[in-house]
Formats: C-alpha cells, sequence, structure tokens
C-alpha cells in the first residue's frame, strides 16, 4: 500500500468521543455510534468556526500497540477553540503537529477505510501511538469517496523535526 511522509502542523479539533478497543466486539457499534451522534444529533452542524467542510475519525491515548484500549473521535478541524458554557458538550482536542504517514483510499467510507487499517496494522511502520486520523474530503456515500488516513510517526533518528 503505498503512502507518502507529511509534516502537519498541529490541529484543533471539535467532536464527540469515546473509549474502545480493537478487540472489542463492541469495537464497531462504539465508533458507528458516535459517527451516529456527530450527524443526526446535529453535533457537526453545531460546530463553530469550521476550518474546513471535512470530518476526521481521531485514534488517540493508545498504550503502544493497536491492540490496547484508546480514545475514537469523530470531530472537525477548528479555526480556534470553542469557548463558554454553551460548547461544554463538546470535546476539544489537538492533533499533534509532527510526521504521518499519508495513505490515499477510494472507496466506499466504510469497507475501503477498514480494508486499508488492515493492511496498515501489518506494515512495518516507526508509529508513535500518539495520533492517528481519517480525513473525509467530502460526503460521499455512493462508494466512490476519498479519504485520506493519517498515521502518526515517530521523528527521524538524529532529527531536531517533530
Amino acid at each position: 500500500m503505498k503512502y507518502e511522509i507529511v509534516t502537519l502542523k498541529e490541529k484543533i479539533v471539535v467532536g464527540l468521543s469515546a473509549r474502545t478497543n480493537n478487540l472489542s466486539p463492541d469495537m464497531g457499534a462504539v465508533i458507528g455510534g458516535l459517527w451516529n451522534r456527530f450527524y443526526n444529533e446535529g453535533i457537526y452542524a453545531s460546530i463553530p468556526e469550521k476550518a474546513n467542510h471535512k470530518a476526521l475519525g481521531i485514534y488517540t491515548d493508545f498504550e503502544n500497540d493497536e491492540r490496547s484500549d484508546y480514545t475514537v473521535m469523530t470531530a472537525c478541524e477548528t479555526t480556534a477553540e470553542p469557548e463558554g458554557d454553551e460548547y461544554a458538550r463538546y470535546d476539544v482536542r489537538r492533533i499533534p503537529a509532527g510526521r504521518y504517514a499519508r495513505f490515499i483510499v477510494h472507496g466506499d467510507m466504510v469497507k475501503a477505510v477498514a480494508s486499508a487499517w488492515q493492511e496498515i496494522w501489518q506494515m512495518d511502520l516507526p508509529r508513535s501511538f500518539r495520533c492517528d486520523y481519517e480525513e473525509y474530503q467530502d460526503d460521499n456515500m455512493d462508494g466512490n469517496a476519498e479519504i485520506h488516513i493519517y498515521v502518526g510517526l515517530m521523528p527521524p533518528v538524529n532529527s531536531n523535526e517533530p
């Protein structure tokens, strides 16, 4: 599976989150439930100061491998951190700046992403296990979606790079 190494700036993201595990029998229900709430309860529509129209599926707080519990978040990037009590229902996080392997996937949003992750987990990447995420370029549900998957990488050895 082809990828390119990119260096990204920090992103502020706002949305909903939950904890799960890849080996948990309810993992799909947890993640699917977040996406359902994100769109059907108006969370996406109500998030202020979106940086763009893209939805993000974020995976963070790992314990150094893909078999441990982690936080999953459905979110969008914002230009500023929301303030005030009216935003208390949102979770706010930061996608850390740094090096990422970027994979570009086309196809059915669910099937193409699941298949890509199966391949990524088999790859020998120098993963940081700080943050990985999916960036949905559009809401194309006809099986022709474009999704960018970013996998956090360790900094190069003997480098001052983030």
